[in-house]
């Protein structure tokens, strides 16, 4: 009999901590006027100090297995999508594994950055579907503000990221299951890599990072936003649109979507090219800004706990970022 995979349960997290666009225009020439025109944020959360990433995780992972009616020793696999880990390395994925208190199940990190938790997603599938594993824990977190420049040369990038976690607990069903992942579609074009990244620390030249690199601004994000826009606005709906013919469906059947939370500018322009109205599109980066790979499931986690999702919906998740890389998934919730 064929194996197949479905979401379970989800949950999310973030800090307590609220940073206003205000907040950030005392630190550099901006303002909120100027952020909410370009982004559509209107304010994102930081952790205190002391708090990590894999921190996050832990509370989302947690909030994810009640909402599943999983215990914690039921998971055989975790699958942890960010760009910002606690260290260089290793990943984060076996952090979690003993702050959750596992047992020596395998974890896997993923660095896709904003496709982080499609890529992530569609590996838990795979491993489920081959009968690798029967409950996987997916998870998405960040934590960039430690990462940013609060200056007026950092201002591009430090007034769109903020910090928070998701999770989403992937198991095995049968094919008489309604709930069920129906399909995936990658992509990536490193052509761009450049386009949108952090060149510092890297073995890419010697040393890895110097002072030189830091004062350079090397250890911050790059973004070219008007490159990052031009691909994001036609590959969001070529990918979305992929997964949809290939099972045979159009635009006007899905339930629900959940993009990446780069800007609003994007989301909207993805929405009105779809063809959906607002209240079937998932749009919560005025509250948490962009937070990469959890932004997906944060967003899905939310709509889920507001009622916006139902059992049986089909909901498409599509990303778009760094790499370039991009991609969708297809499910029936």
């Amino acid at each position: 009999m064929s194996t197949f995979a479905r979401i379970a349960g989800l949950g999310h997290h973030v800090p307590d901590r609220v940073v206003t666009n205000d907040d950030l225009a005392a630190l550099m020439d901006t303002s909120d006027a100027w952020i909410r025109e370009r982004t559509g944020i209107v304010e994102r959360r930081f952790v205190e100090d002391g708090t990590t990433c894999t921190d996050l995780a832990e509370v989302a992972s947690r909030a994810a297995m009640v909402n599943a009616g999983w215990e914690p020793g039921e998971v055989d696999f975790i699958i942890f999508a960010t760009l910002s880990p606690d260290l260089y390395f290793p990943g984060n994925g076996a952090i979690l594994q003993h702050q959750l208190g596992l047992g020596p199940v395998g974890a896997l990190d993923v660095r896709n950055q904003c496709s982080g938790f499609v890529y992530a997603l569609s590996a838990a599938d795979a491993y489920i579907r081959m009968g690798m594993a029967r409950k996987v824990l997916v998870v998405g977190a960040e934590v960039h503000s430690r990462g940013l420049v609060f200056s007026d040369s950092g201002r591009d990038t430090a007034v769109i990221f903020g910090d928070g976690a998701a999770a989403a607990c992937v198991e095995a069903v049968g094919p008489e299951s309604g709930s069920r992942i129906l399909r995936h579609a990658l992509h990536a074009d490193g052509k761009y890599a450049r386009e949108l990244c952090i060149l510092k620390p890297g073995s890419a030249s010697a040393p890895y990072v110097s002072n030189d690199h830091i004062e350079a601004g090397l250890t911050a994000p790059y973004m070219n936003g008007r490159e990052v826009f031009r691909h994001a606005v036609t590959k969001f709906p070529a990918v979305i649109q992929e997964v949809l013919e290939a099972e045979g469906l159009e635009a006007a059947d899905v339930d629900f979507l959940v993009p990446h939370q780069a800007n609003l500018r994007i989301t909207e322009a993805v929405r009105q090219r779809m063809g959906l109205p607002e209240d079937r599109v998932a749009s919560n980066i005025s509250h948490y800004g962009n937070t990469t790979a959890a932004s997906i499931p944060l967003a899905f986690s939310e709509a889920v706990a507001e009622g916006k999702v139902k059992r049986g919906d089909l909901v498409c998740l599509a990303a778009f970022g760094a790499g370039f890389t991009w991609g969708a998934s297809l499910l029936r919730y």
